[in-house]
């Protein structure tokens, strides 16, 4: 089964939460992680490794992506979509 993304704003024009049909992040702790940060997620590696993103948090389902003041999101989000089709192919 493929993943399906469901793309949400926030409050914050920054900030967008991405709801899936799929555990993202197992554990009950949720996972914080900025520019330059260790990890072994491959989602999070990808999503981080995308020009413009600052910070993701993330917990069970979805994850939050937060992106730099003068980053836009018209660039940002087909990148992203392009990462949930590659890693969970």
């Amino acid at each position: 089964m493929s993943i399906q993304i469901d793309v949400q704003t926030t409050p914050n024009p920054n900030s967008i939460k991405i709801n899936t049909n799929q555990t993202l992040f197992e554990g009950p702790s949720s996972t914080s992680l900025k520019q330059g940060d260790a990890t072994e997620h491959p989602l999070a590696i990808a999503l981080l490794a995308i020009e413009g993103v600052d910070n993701i948090f993330g917990i069970r389902d979805f994850v939050t992506i937060s992106k730099t003041a003068d980053a836009s999101w018209d660039t940002i989000l087909p990148q992203v979509e392009d990462v949930f089709d590659k890693v969970y192919a």
